[in-house]
């Protein structure tokens, strides 16, 4: 994801400030001609190089408008998300996280595309490098997507002069997705999940449909989303794919990161700045670099990234990192940005990962609920932080600061001081995580969820089977 330069002391002893950044999604706002839109959240990440900041979105105005506005904007995100990470009131909602890799599931996608096969690739041994990475694109090319994002933020209302309140103003952005398979009514997208959030509405292009005037964008759903690993799984109905373009497409070959090497070249293939997919190569320039990545609302998350120096670049978030078989090796999601630092991108290793994408793909596709029907939990609630978990040795996740008498969680057996670790088979760990999983739940649904709770000095795990209530029957 793209926004305007902004620096953060570097007290990691990296060479000056600079700032991560998700390469994705991309904003149109940003660049003066640029073809397309694109949207997602903002997050800020920190490694052992510095911090990284995924950008804030921005409105459609005029140039004054926008000075003023990102003065406003920043103000009014900080002091909300403070509050909204340290306390929940009343009705808790949710997003989804990480399955345990433990747990035993199903991991095969039902798959009747062909597959990328990396036997067809030529040129792997050869010293054409060009010839090669030619081979490479001809072949992986059909397994990417260009994704869009419309999505709705509240934003200060400065126009009023008496207004002290906010308007939802909607935004649009576009970042990058991975085939990875199909079931019997869906194609199966990996991208990022800062690429989806938020969203009102997903369409996908496909890569093998770009530049036909013919071509028209196919609405998507998101099937499951991991905000910890920075994952999503989206869905297109096979339904809804022309003809033609299913004959094309190609789902991707997976291949295994634990046996990289530095050194090895790479390609990587992406929607840069909205033009479409695009490609540059370098090299796994390191492994297993830390960089933790933070959101607006407070909360961060630490992942072990692979590091090139092949461009990554706004709009190249949620695409394919890969070796010089075709395989997919990593999903690009951020890269450094500092004046005098140049080829430093970063992305997800895909055998980390896998587990968590197979879950995603098996989790039934949902819709939003109107609020009206929305499932209620019935707790207060605050994060506990990785400070405080170190602190205080207790288990990240959401702590129970109160139960609500006669919701659904009380009469589940979820009581003050437990820690909530899982909803619907997925890891949360902050209020905004629960809150986007829940918006996805109605009143009267069964959910699993998984709690550490204190039993002298140490925290026992229970699961327990919540029947979500309506808001008006808690405490009846």
């Amino acid at each position: 994801m793209y926004d305007e330069d902004k620096t953060t002391k570097n007290n990691q002893g990296a060479p000056g400030a600079g700032e991560y950044r998700y390469s994705g999604p991309f904003y149109q706002d940003h660049y003066t001609g640029a073809p397309r839109q694109t949207a997602g959240s903002s997050y800020t990440s920190a490694s052992s190089f510095g911090e990284v900041k995924r950008p804030k979105k921005k409105r459609v105005l005029s140039l004054i408008a926008k000075t003023v506005c990102v003065a406003l904007i920043f103000g009014v995100v900080a002091s909300a998300a403070f509050q909204a990470t340290n306390y929940l009131g009343g009705k808790i909602l949710g997003q989804e996280e990480v399955v345990d890799q433990e747990q035993e599931t199903e991991k095969d996608i039902t798959t009747m595309l062909p597959t990328v096969d990396p036997s067809e690739i030529t040129g792997n041994n050869v010293a054409d490098r060009s010839s090669s990475v030619s081979a490479i694109v001809d072949k992986c090319m059909p397994s990417l997507v260009a994704i869009t994002n419309v999505s709705v933020a509240e934003v200060p209302d400065y126009w009023s002069f008496w207004s002290h309140g906010s308007i939802q103003q909607e935004q649009t952005s576009t970042g990058t997705g991975i085939i990875i398979g199909m079931n019997d009514t869906e194609l199966l997208v990996v991208t990022n999940n800062h690429v989806i959030a938020n969203a009102k509405a997903l369409t996908v292009v496909f890569s093998v449909d770009e530049g036909k005037e013919e071509a028209e964008a196919v609405a998507a759903r998101i099937k499951g989303a991991d905000e910890s690993k920075d994952l999503a799984v989206i869905a297109v109905n096979l339904s809804d794919i022309p003809d033609a373009t299913m004959s094309n497409i190609r789902v991707a070959s997976i291949g295994d990161s634990s046996s990289l090497k530095v050194g090895e070249q790479v390609v990587a293939i992406g929607n840069a700045l909205g033009y479409g997919q695009s490609v540059t190569t370098g090299i796994v320039s390191a492994l297993g670099r830390n960089v933790t990545l933070q959101n607006d609302d407070g909360s961060s998350i630490t992942n072990s990234l692979i590091q090139t120096d092949a461009a990554i670049n706004p709009g190249n978030s949620g695409g394919a990192l890969l070796n010089m078989n075709g395989e997919v090796i990593g999903i690009n999601e951020a890269k450094y940005s500092y004046s005098g630092v140049e080829g430093m991108g970063y992305a997800i290793p895909i055998s980390d990962v896998e587990s968590i994408i197979s879950d995603l793909s098996l989790r039934t596709t949902r819709e939003k609920v109107p609020e009206a029907n929305l499932g209620f939990l019935g707790v207060n609630c605050q994060d506990v932080t990785p400070d405080v978990s170190q602190q205080f040795d207790m288990p990240r996740g959401i702590y129970v600061s109160s139960v609500t008498e006669g919701s659904g969680a009380d009469k589940a057996g979820i009581r003050k001081g437990d820690i909530i670790t899982k909803f619907d088979r997925i890891n949360v760990t902050t209020y905004e995580e629960l809150k986007e999983q829940l918006s996805y739940f109605s009143a009267g649904e069964t959910v699993e969820i998984v709690v550490q709770s204190p039993e002298g000095a140490d925290y026992v795990e229970k699961t327990l089977q919540v029947t979500l209530s309506a808001r008006n029957e808690a405490g009846k």
